[in-house]
């Protein structure tokens, strides 16, 4: 093995799910389009087809649509030029109990171990934007 080498970190999956006072057809709407996510995502959002671009203050990144299906999941998968990108991605689950009918978002990132709480924290945060700005908080 090459001296030189130094092994990747390794980002973990995690999940975390929050409640929503909302149609799963609204949520879906933003989570999935260019104007719904820069309402609490970011600041402004592009898509040209499957690819997404994301912007906030001085910064832009591009996301790749992996999957769209109607009021149930949006994933996206980063495109920066790590070769190990191809592995992770971010994903919105709606779940709706077919009991109550309550609805929940189910968020799926990756992230290293000591960025975990970091990332969680900043979840909570963009998911309290967009309850605020569903009203469902």
């Amino acid at each position: 093995m090459d001296a030189d080498y130094l092994p990747m970190s390794i980002k973990k999956s995690f999940s975390i799910e929050y409640d929503f006072h909302a149609s799963p057809q609204l949520l879906f709407q933003y989570l999935s389009t260019p104007s719904g996510l820069s309402e609490w995502f970011a600041d402004n959002v592009n898509s040209r087809g499957e690819r997404f671009t994301f912007i906030w203050d001085d910064s832009e990144e591009t996301a790749l649509l992996l999957q769209k299906k109607n009021n149930d999941k949006v994933k996206f998968q980063w495109q920066n030029d790590e070769e190990d990108d191809g592995e992770y991605y971010f994903e919105f689950k709606i779940q709706v109990d077919e009991i109550t009918k309550d609805v929940s978002l189910i968020v799926t990132d990756f992230a290293e171990e000591d960025e975990l709480e970091e990332s969680k924290m900043l979840w909570d945060n963009l998911v309290s934007d967009l309850k605020q700005v569903l009203g469902a908080s």
